[in-house]
């Protein structure tokens, strides 16, 4: 065959032959991924709930995956709220002492990292031999989601260099979507409840102020507003105070 012409399997160019690979990778993955995110958005509204299952699901799905973390900075502050082996927490406890890390850059960035070769890695000179050391030699981190400064990584970890092939990054890729939009869905349920119960408790606050001081609905707000910003306090928490306290106080 002559050099200059483009190789074929089959009737079809090299491109194109891994271009339906992928196309099938894709295809035998969606509905199972498809599944897990229904049951994610189903099973639970609790946000940690479905971050552990999550966890599990990654392990259990994503080819290469040892173990699974998730990583969240809510106020500058670092967490780990769900670990799936013990190695996976020591490498998420490890970029929270040294401040870097595959697991932050992720969610910063809005896009999956990988690491082949922990060893060979030089991103992070600090976090990469530490984790090597540990017996980590590949890990994915994708992002979650993103609210302002806060937001949440998704990360598995292999004891093999080179775990994470192109079939494995196309089925975690599309786990990490199908993950973060069911987790975006249970945490507008979360919001939406807690956005419904505080405003319960500041109608109950202010009923108790309006029977206690006999004013209106709009003057039992504005001393609801005063104490809270004299306090530094959040108003839903001075109305819990407040209901706590009783009538009678």
């Amino acid at each position: 065959m002559s050099n200059n012409r483009v190789s074929t399997i089959n009737g079809h160019t090299a491109g194109e032959t891994m271009e339906r690979q992928e196309a099938t990778v894709l295809t035998d993955s969606g509905s199972e991924m498809a599944r897990i995110a229904n049951e994610l958005r189903a099973q639970s509204d609790d946000t940690e709930a479905v971050l552990r299952k999550m966890s599990k699901y990654a392990v259990d799905t994503l080819p290469g995956a040892e173990y699974a973390t998730v990583t969240l900075v809510t106020g500058g502050k670092i967490e780990s709220p769900v670990i799936v082996g013990d190695l996976g927490g020591q490498a998420d406890e490890l970029q929270r002492t040294l401040g870097e890390g595959p697991c932050v850059r992720a969610a910063v960035d809005a896009e999956t990292v990988w690491i082949d070769d922990m060893r060979a890695e030089t991103r992070w000179p600090r976090f990469a031999p530490a984790a090597a050391d540990l017996g980590i030699a590949s890990m994915a981190c994708f992002c979650l989601y993103i609210d302002g400064a806060d937001f949440g990584a998704l990360n598995v970890h292999s004891t093999t260099p080179g775990a994470f092939d192109r079939d494995a990054r196309l089925v975690g890729e599309l786990f990490a979507a199908h993950a973060a939009t069911a987790f975006g869905a249970v945490r507008e349920k979360e919001q939406l409840r807690a956005a419904l119960t505080s405003r319960d408790l500041i109608g109950q606050a202010k009923g108790m102020l309006m029977e206690r001081y006999q004013i209106d609905a709009t003057a039992a707000f504005s001393l609801l507003a005063r104490l809270s910003q004299d306090s530094n306090t959040k108003l839903v928490e001075i109305a819990a105070q407040i209901i706590e306290a009783g009538p009678g106080s």
